[in-house]
């Protein structure tokens, strides 16, 4: 086994490891929409989403196929069938086979698989759009992040959009977890067009706020210093 593929497993084993993790120790209901600071941020990313693909002529998803990278449970993948996907076109891939079969119990028309999305397995241009939510800060090595944005555009059409979100900060409390800054998200897709905007009030702050005054957070959201998140669309050039 080569230098490279060791590097690239160990990373992955690392990644899995961390998600893991994750699942075991962060206290119950810690994502769940009951949370209002939670459900401010999937209306906000839902909005943001919504308009740059309306921008882009994506919108709505009718007759479009869809993968998600790191997929988890299907909260995406189940969105994108309100913006008019057909679950048959659906696909999605995630590193814990747990998450895996909780999104198969929701949408079990879709093509899941438990897997990294180092090697997709799905032939060329065969996605409208390809989707990743908090996929690329949990992944550190740089190698294996060129790898991944390699494979989502080898899956995408010619004329197919990629959806982006992800930190554009590090996370001081969790070093497994390094933030992308616009400067690195192009270099990962080179000779591409890559449109993005701030997106996403701080959690911590939104975690204060929201519970008091939903239009408050909304006021504190405009100031871009406080947004902590990138969102935004990737297409391969003529």
């Amino acid at each position: 086994m080569t230098t490279t593929a060791t590097n690239h497993d160990a990373e992955f084993a690392r990644i899995r490891a961390e998600y893991e993790r994750r699942e075991r120790e962060l206290p119950a209901g810690f994502y769940e929409w009951y949370q209002p600071a939670n459900l401010f941020r999937r209306f906000q990313i839902a909005r943001r989403c919504i308009g740059a693909l309306v921008r882009e002529g994506m919108f709505p998803l009718t007759g479009r196929r869809v993968l998600d990278v790191g997929c988890g449970n299907g909260q995406w993948l189940t969105e994108f069938v309100l913006w008019g996907a057909s679950v048959h076109d659906l696909c999605g891939i995630d590193l814990l086979e747990g998450r895996i079969q909780r999104a198969r119990s929701k949408l079990p028309s879709a093509d899941l698989r438990a897997d990294d999305a180092s090697q997709l397995p799905w032939v060329d241009a065969t996605f409208d759009l390809v989707t990743q939510f908090l996929v690329f800060t949990s992944v550190l090595d740089m190698s294996a992040k060129k790898r991944l944005a390699s494979e989502m555009l080898r899956v995408l059409k010619p004329d197919g959009l990629i959806l982006w979100y992800d930190l554009r900060y590090n996370n001081p409390q969790n070093p497994n977890v390094r933030g992308i800054g616009a400067k690195e998200v192009r270099s990962l897709f080179p000779a591409c067009m890559v449109k993005l905007e701030k997106a996403e009030l701080a959690p911590p702050i939104a975690r204060r706020v929201v519970p008091v005054s939903w239009v408050g957070a909304l006021v504190l959201e405009k100031v871009p210093l406080l947004r902590t998140h990138l969102l935004g669309v990737i297409s391969k050039l003529p």
